[in-house]
Parts: structure tokens; sequence; C-alpha cells
């Protein structure tokens, strides 16, 4: 099966979230986000570590909208369906389209944070994936020391399927250990 002759549907919804694929212009929006939440986000993500430029923000939504289109990743952003606001973005990443594998990665913007929105949007995904993927497998990543990213994995009932000891380097480029939480289809679905 060619990945990129798949029909995915480009959004959804949640109870609260407009749940979509990155399109062309989303760039000045996700700048904001990710400017009001360099704080938050420098300890966990390595492409927080600098603030990006406008420009820079929308080159990356164009090279996720691409990859979208193309099977490879699917980036997605979350946004407020009442107010439109962008309150974050997730997707489903490093994926093995052979196994229906996926990886759910997320982030939240600081004034949106500990609202229940990425428990609401990762539940969404993880839905879409089975559902419109035929989804084999998803996992969920996580630094060991990044305990709310953990909490969304355990309370969306993830499980933890082990600790990969100094499995990456941090920002700092001090090695980590790596949280695997997954789903398994006739297990856990």
């Amino acid at each position: 099966m060619e990945p990129i002759l798949l029909n995915i549907p480009g959004s959804f919804t949640s109870s609260r979230l407009l749940i979509r694929a990155a399109q062309w212009g989303d760039g000045a929006a996700v700048n904001e986000a990710v400017h009001e939440s360099l704080a938050e986000l420098r300890p966990w993500m390595p492409w927080a570590q600098i603030a990006p430029t406008a420009e820079e923000s929308e080159a990356s939504i164009r090279r996720s909208h691409l990859q979208f289109l193309e099977r490879k990743d699917l980036r997605l952003l979350l946004f407020n369906k009442e107010t439109g606001q962008l309150v974050g973005s997730s997707g489903l990443h490093r994926i093995d389209w052979q196994t229906r594998k996926f990886e759910i990665g997320y982030w939240v913007r600081t004034s949106c944070s500990r609202q229940g929105y990425i428990s609401e949007a990762v539940a969404a995904i993880a839905e879409y994936a089975i559902r419109e993927l035929g989804a084999n497998r998803i996992e969920i990543r996580c630094d060991s020391r990044n305990t709310q990213s953990a909490r969304v994995a355990e309370r969306l009932g993830f499980t933890l399927e082990g600790i990969i000891r100094n499995d990456k380097r941090d920002v700092a480029g001090t090695l980590r250990d790596t949280l695997l939480f997954s789903k398994v289809r006739g297990v856990e679905y």
C-alpha cells in the first residue's frame, strides 16, 4: 500500500477543539503561541531553544503541510472551537505504515495549560489513528523527568512499557531516560 494514496481526513473535532492539519498561513498563530510558551517548552523541546521568527514559523508550517500530504508526518494543530485561538500542537509522528504504528507528540501554549486540552486532544488523536488509520500500535514517549507529559499518557490508559535508559541527549546535552507508553490493538482497544 502506498501511503500517499490514503484518504486521510485533514480535520476532526473533540468537545472543545478543532484538530486539523497545519495549513499555509498558520505560522503567525504558532509563532505567537511558541513565543508565549518558550520558558515551559525549553526544557523538553530542542526546537524551542531560540525564539523563532514569524518567517521561520511559517516555513515550518508549510513543510508540515507538505509532509502531511505525503503521509510522512501528520502534524495537527489544536484550536479552541469557541475562540479560534491556537491551543497547541500535536500529531502522529515516526509513522510506520506497514505496521500501522504511530507516535503522538504534543505541546500546549502556556495560557491554555492545566485545562485538560492536551488530554482531550491526545484522546481524540488516538481515536482518529485507530478509526481512520487502522493503528495497531500508538506510542507516547517523553523525557522521564517530564511528569506532566507522562501524566497525560497515564490518564488516558496508555501502558508504561518501560524506561529506555540513556536514550537521548536532553537540551543541555546530558543523557536522559525516555518513558515509553503504548496502546496496542487487541490489548487496550
